[in-house]
């Protein structure tokens, strides 16, 4: 089915580009009148493009448009006859279509005339299309319409004055296509996705470049379909199919007769606004934070314990735990949302979520995250180009191999593990695996709160518990300041629809706090502080790491 649909929208393309001028000039020639050559290949190209959308494939396409061509000129030369019985000498073999050669392209100067022509073709509403083709191609009377349509025979005749009206005014408009439509690539647009649709959605609603036209065209704009079509300047039958498909996918939303996309597109401004607000205060809470995590790592050390386990330098392991430190102590805070992106429930048994943002050369480089199996994460950095040197996505096999050298257990796979000595997640030390990750485990955190407990401790340990008392404090009481201002910028700048449905506003804030977007920002300025380092003998396996029991 795939096939013959991309099929048919190839031939309709080709008709489009090919053929449409040839048939306007040939028509031209044998009626010599304008507005008989309009309608007449108003006729033909209607005919050939509902037989196209009705499934028919030609073995010689050509052949077969001219042959179209012929019959529906020879019908309009007998129905011309009839109405005029003073047209003498006519005979049907003189209305014998020409060959198609370089005579026709010759005549072909009127390329103004012929371009309104095409355009005005793929704008009329189906409505009245239905009509046009019952009447001028199918050749049925009025009543015979009116009968299949449901519809009254007055109502019939009002629509194809209309039609008709509308084709001619549309060819004397000078219509202005939306600026939009042409810049998708202006859009990068983040698909979050707990369980993918089983038609591979959210990818494919999001990929083709039509789609992303509509989301644009209609974002914080409601338009009918008609004005879409225009507005992205595509024919108005692929543009009806578009929508309602989208609309299905809830990826727009219907009001009346017009349409409004459904999911967040984060302007520059907005982006602007936070990005500002982030330089003032991010660096105040990033000395906080990264004053409680060397204030903790102290007090484990206390306690003969290593947080972050055996296997990397604390330098090293700085870059995953500040990334941890910080989505942890958000999540307390008391108006940090809890609502996720990446939930909402979807046809075909999907739940996922997308959002847009217009490209800012402003922005620093991301964070994002690769392999989740087995009790092991990896941040991913952009600054520098630190993700380029990373290891490659580890499989699931890789994962487990990697998870047996954390536990000290013997290899099962020696070709694995010389695997993860080439990414980096080990070395080899003699006869033995070494990996180079951070390894949180439960059980060294309950020793610690074990310590605690017997207080057998030095004055230096409880100075940090006191620090890091009014450190936490400190910490929630900023991030509560950032989620009240980035809440006011985005609700700001979402159009209604979106800003009515509070769990996306909700969700949409915590991804925007605790993802890629504001984690980057934290890169950024930590770096900038010294806090941490980083130059070409860093290891590739940064922000790597376990949870374990």
């Amino acid at each position: 089915m795939q096939e013959t649909n991309e099929m048919r929208d190839r031939l309709i393309n080709e008709f489009a580009e090919n053929y449409m001028e040839k048939l306007f000039y040939f028509c031209l020639k044998k009626t010599g009148s304008h507005i008989e050559a309009e309608d007449l290949t108003q006729d033909i190209a209607l005919q050939i493009i509902t037989a196209l959308n009705k499934g028919t494939i030609p073995t010689s396409f050509s052949a077969w448009i001219w042959q179209i061509a012929r019959n529906r000129y020879s019908v309009w030369a007998k129905e011309k006859h009839n109405r005029n019985e003073s047209v003498t000498g006519s005979d049907i073999g003189d209305y014998e279509i020409e060959d198609e050669s370089e005579n026709i392209l010759d005549e072909m100067v009127h390329t103004e005339q012929m371009a309104l022509l095409r355009r005005e073709l793929a704008f009329i509403k189906r409505d009245y299309r239905n009509i046009i083709v019952a009447y001028y191609i199918e050749n049925k009377n009025v009543r015979e319409i009116a009968e299949s349509l449901s519809l009254t025979t007055n109502t019939v005749k009002s629509r194809l004055l209309r039609a008709r009206q509308i084709l001619k005014e549309g060819m004397d408009m000078a219509r202005e296509f939306g600026k939009r439509s042409y810049n998708p690539e202006e859009i990068v647009y983040s698909n979050i996705c707990t369980a993918p649709g089983e038609l591979g959605q959210p990818w494919t609603l999001m990929d083709p470049k039509l789609n992303q036209n509509i989301f644009l065209a209609c974002y914080d704009n409601p338009m009918t379909v008609e004005e879409l079509a225009i507005e992205v300047g595509v024919a108005l039958p692929y543009m009806e199919d578009a929508v309602k498909h989208l609309t299905a996918q809830t990826l727009l939303v219907k009001s009346g007769d017009k349409y409004e996309t459904n999911f967040p597109i984060i302007c520059r401004e907005a982006q602007q606004k936070i990005h500002f607000y982030y330089e003032g205060i991010l660096p105040q809470l990033i000395a906080l934070i990264t004053e409680d995590i060397d204030r903790l790592m102290a007090q484990y050390e206390e306690a003969g314990l290593c947080y972050y386990g055996e296997y990397q330098s604390y330098e090293e392991a700085k870059w995953m735990l500040l990334m941890d430190f910080y989505k942890g102590v958000y999540s307390l805070c008391n108006n940090s949302p809890k609502e996720k992106l990446g939930n909402t429930p979807r046809k075909n048994r999907g739940a996922w979520d997308v959002v847009g943002f217009e490209k800012c050369d402003f922005c620093p480089d991301s964070v994002g995250f690769h392999c989740q199996y087995d009790g092991f994460v990896h941040y991913r950095f952009g600054y520098c180009g630190i993700q380029n040197k990373t290891p490659a996505n580890l499989s699931e096999i890789e994962a487990h191999e990697l998870r047996r050298m954390v536990e000290r257990k013997k290899s099962e796979n020696t070709s694995v593990a010389e695997k993860l000595v080439e990414y980096g997640y080990a070395y080899k030390r003699a006869n033995e695996y070494i990996p180079n990750v951070v390894v949180i485990k439960q059980s060294t955190n309950q020793k610690f709160l074990e310590f605690c407990e017997r207080k057998n401790f030095s004055a230096e340990f409880i100075v940090h518990a006191d620090a890091r008392g009014q450190l936490h404090n400190n910490i929630l009481n900023t991030i509560e300041k950032i989620n009240c201002t980035v809440r006011e910028i985005l609700y700001s700048d979402l159009p209604e629809c979106v800003r009515t449905n509070a769990q996306m506003v909700d969700a949409l804030l915590e991804s925007i706090c605790t993802t890629s977007h504001t984690l980057g920002y934290i890169v950024k300025y930590v770096l900038a502080s010294g806090w941490l380092k980083y130059d070409e003998n860093t290891s590739p396996a940064i922000g790597a790491y376990f949870y374990l029991p």
